[in-house]
């Protein structure tokens, strides 16, 4: 499944052309390597999410289209979810 479409289905972004548009702005990440929108995810992989000013880190456990709310939770587990402070301005 594509990352942007994943990313909706598993309803991490609520929208998939805001993952889209995080893609191919080079906030997304997979195993480490910058991802476009259309590259591919797999059970296993780690997908990095940098929007606004979080971090978020998932790995992928399903890749199936659900369409069930309580479902969604289930294609992934949170890793690790952290807050970037931008540094102060002077």
């Amino acid at each position: 499944m594509r990352v942007d479409k994943y990313l909706k289905v598993s309803r991490i972004l609520k929208r998939r052309t805001i993952s889209k548009e995080l893609a191919e702005n080079q906030r997304i990440e997979i195993n480490g390597k910058t991802a476009k929108p259309g590259h591919e995810v797999h059970a296993g992989d780690l997908v990095t999410i940098s929007f606004g000013n979080r971090k978020l880190t998932v790995r992928v456990l399903s890749t199936e289209e659900v369409k069930k709310k309580a479902d969604a939770q289930d294609m992934y587990e949170v890793v690790s979810e952290e807050t970037i402070m931008k540094p102060e301005e002077s």
